[in-house]
């Protein structure tokens, strides 16, 4: 990066010239290994996946600490521009991951490089302060403030991340993947949520946003707060595939290529492309009314 700092990489190379790339931004306490098969699956489709560690994860310096938004999307911005110098002509995509899809929104705004094409949205992290109840946004104020370096885990937590239980217990052996966490770390990716809720009405390029209704780590109101509340999603060309047997971690849960597919086929066949799977929705429709219903 233009301060030093280095960020690892993994490239997932097509045979030929690529149709397309898309720059893969992970999930929080994740590492750039989570598009390593998402990686080679579309490669054999002609689309080049760059992704690489994120501030504060996997492999970089202070791993474990809370670089900041802005680190966090200048870097995204940073990588975006120096894959489009090497491919240049290729169309480029965001694909950020929960707390990735929340650097993809903040990366994706007005005035920001015009090489980025489209931004793709698995299930993102805007679960911000608005969204978060109040008992809960307290608390984690006060101990943000009184034991910023205390670590918690997930630990006794009832959440279902995925339906892949052998992906998720190879995670859990997995030493790159942070297992406890800081609590101003976690102070600052709710700021970062919160940013990317507010900011998510500004992206101009086009959006396909992926959610399953089975996800039990961005609830379901905060996903439908975006959805009905931001009056700019109207204005610009997002769309809403609803996954019925979709968990958080769509791009890897069982039914990932299914996912997959649909990423390929918008990538490919541009922003009003039939999806395989036929789970797309409109924002504005009956399908998002029902799924919305009671939150």
């Amino acid at each position: 990066m233009a301060d030093g700092y280095r960020l690892p990489l993994a490239m997932y190379r097509p045979a030929g010239k690529p149709r397309a790339i898309m720059l893969g931004l992970h999930g929080f306490n994740d590492y750039h290994n989570a598009f390593r098969e998402p990686g080679r699956y579309l490669a054999a489709r002609g689309i080049l996946t760059a992704a690489y560690d994120q501030r504060g994860f996997g492999a970089t310096e202070q791993r474990g600490i809370w670089p900041g938004r802005n680190a966090l999307q200048q870097d995204a911005a940073t990588v975006a521009r120096l894959l489009c110098r090497q491919y240049p002509g290729t169309p480029l995509y965001l694909l950020g991951e929960s707390m990735g899809g929340a650097v993809s929104i903040m990366t994706a705004q007005p005035g920001e490089d015009d090489c980025i094409q489209g931004v793709i949205l698995v299930a993102p992290a805007i679960w911000g302060w608005q969204t978060m109840p109040l008992w809960q946004a307290t608390v984690l104020r006060l101990a943000a403030w009184l034991f910023p370096a205390s670590r918690v885990t997930a630990d006794g937590l009832d959440i279902k991340p995925s339906d892949n239980i052998e992906m998720l217990r190879a995670l859990g052996r997995d030493p790159m993947v942070i297992k406890a966490t800081r609590i101003d770390t976690l102070y600052g990716l709710t700021g970062l949520m919160e940013e990317a809720y507010r900011n998510s009405g500004n992206v101009t390029r086009p959006v396909l946003l992926l959610y399953g209704e089975h996800d039990e780590v961005i609830p379901r109101t905060a996903m439908c707060r975006l959805l009905t509340g931001q009056s700019g999603l109207r204005d610009v060309a997002w769309r809403l595939v609803l996954y019925p047997e979709g968990y958080h971690m769509l791009t890897r849960d069982l039914q990932a290529a299914t996912v997959l597919n649909d990423i390929a086929a918008w990538i490919t066949g541009g922003r009003d492309a039939v999806l395989p799977s036929g789970f797309a929705v409109s924002p504005g429709g009956g399908a998002l009314d029902v799924f919305c219903a009671g939150t």
